[in-house]
């Protein structure tokens, strides 16, 4: 049996997201603060600090390939399923749009530690 997923409106639409040049939203969500990367139409939903070194991924790029590039040491994690080369794993989010807006998905898991 899979973990329940809580979802969570971040948006109304893909317009209420204020994106900036390098394709990366820094949003408020469950009291926690994540980003949103848009790349190829799709949109993904990750930790707001590296797990490296605790670098702003805002301030980070999405590069061509879908890996998000922290500013620190240029480690990548791939969008999709948070992994580095490096060995580290970033947190990522499911993310869906609906009718009524975007949402991202947060494991529930019985602590409120985030």
């Amino acid at each position: 049996m899979g973990k329940k997923i809580n979802w969570f409106r971040i948006g109304a639409d893909i317009s209420m997201l204020s994106f900036a040049e390098n394709n990366i939203a820094v949003v408020e969500c469950n009291g926690k603060t994540i980003c949103v990367g848009k790349h190829n139409d799709q949109l993904f939903a990750f930790a707001y600090k590296c797990p490296h070194a605790s670098g702003l991924l805002a301030n980070g790029y999405i590069d061509a390939i879908g890996n998000i590039v922290c500013p620190m040491h240029r480690y990548k994690f791939s969008l999709t399923n948070g992994r580095s080369a490096e060995g580290y794993y970033l947190k990522t989010y499911p993310v869906e749009t609906r009718d009524d807006g975007i949402y991202a998905g947060f494991e529930e898991t019985g602590f409120s530690f985030w």
